[in-house]
């Protein structure tokens, strides 16, 4: 018998351009603190924070956890059209959500692409986002060099992916069958060249940066920290990119923080 909870249908949330993004809640006090929880890119609400322990871990602490499955991930419309996924729609996705569910002082925790969303939701919607933890917070670059003309090429007809970074991306993806490639590959084009994490503009908030030992982007997520007026570092011990979510270290690192900036 499993110990996590498991997921509860999806309340569908309509955005101003027709997209249908599934939420998800857990906690029964309504009064609870609020953590707002966006997970990384190929992955879903479920598969980052639920079913890593972390939805049970805050909900065990006193939290109301409030999620999202981004626009082309998991139970939320997936377009195929690159100008759908740009910065502005997946900020405009989470003021929505926010929104409806009438949040208006949360404790915003997000993962890859979510963390990246959360830096500009936080500047963006700092009456709604009070604290937040960004964990392994990329500075745009894995999404630059993914080469969207091999990935295509593969989707249309097989043609094997030359490029390690975008073969790697691939593999990722696949390994959930839920994904939708051709949307995720919209989504890397239509972000490409878009707005990125500007140490020069951070967010004011109490932030918590986290990011795996072994991962490449440490140093940058470290100086984006530095870069942050109320900003703090933790290094996740023995984690990559791709597996610092189920880390117990960065879960008890993000509580120790919520409960002392909260």
């Amino acid at each position: 018998m499993s110990l996590l909870p498991a997921p509860p249908p999806p309340r569908a949330v309509l955005t101003a351009d027709g997209i249908s993004i599934a939420t998800y809640e857990f906690g029964e006090d309504p009064a609870a603190p609020v953590v707002f929880a966006v997970h990384g890119f190929s992955s879903s609400f479920v598969a980052n924070w639920l079913r890593t322990g972390w939805v049970r871990e805050l909900v065990r602490a006193g939290y109301r956890v409030v999620g999202m499955d981004q626009r082309g991930h998991g139970g939320s419309t997936k377009p195929h059209e690159p100008e759908a996924y740009t910065m502005d729609a997946l900020v405009a996705d989470v003021g929505v959500v926010l929104d409806t569910y009438l949040l208006d002082d949360v404790s915003f925790v997000g993962y890859s692409l979510g963390a990246r969303v959360g830096w500009h939701a936080a500047l963006e919607l700092p009456v709604h986002i009070s604290r937040a933890v960004f964990g392994g917070i990329p500075d745009g670059t894995p999404l630059t060099r993914f080469r969207v003309d091999q990935a295509n090429r593969f989707l249309a007809d097989g043609t094997p992916v030359e490029d390690r970074l975008t073969q790697a991306y691939l593999t990722m993806a696949s390994a959930i069958p839920s994904n939708d490639l051709h949307a995720l590959v919209a989504l890397v084009e239509g972000m490409q060249g878009g707005a990125q994490p500007d140490p020069d503009n951070p967010p004011r908030q109490p932030v918590l940066f986290a990011t795996g030992s072994e991962d490449r982007i440490l140093e940058a997520s470290r100086q984006l920290a530095a870069s942050t007026p109320a900003g703090e570092f933790f290094e996740i011990p023995g984690r990559n990119h791709f597996n610092a979510p189920t880390s117990r270290a960065f879960r008890d690192a993000a509580l120790g923080f919520l409960e002392r900036v909260g």
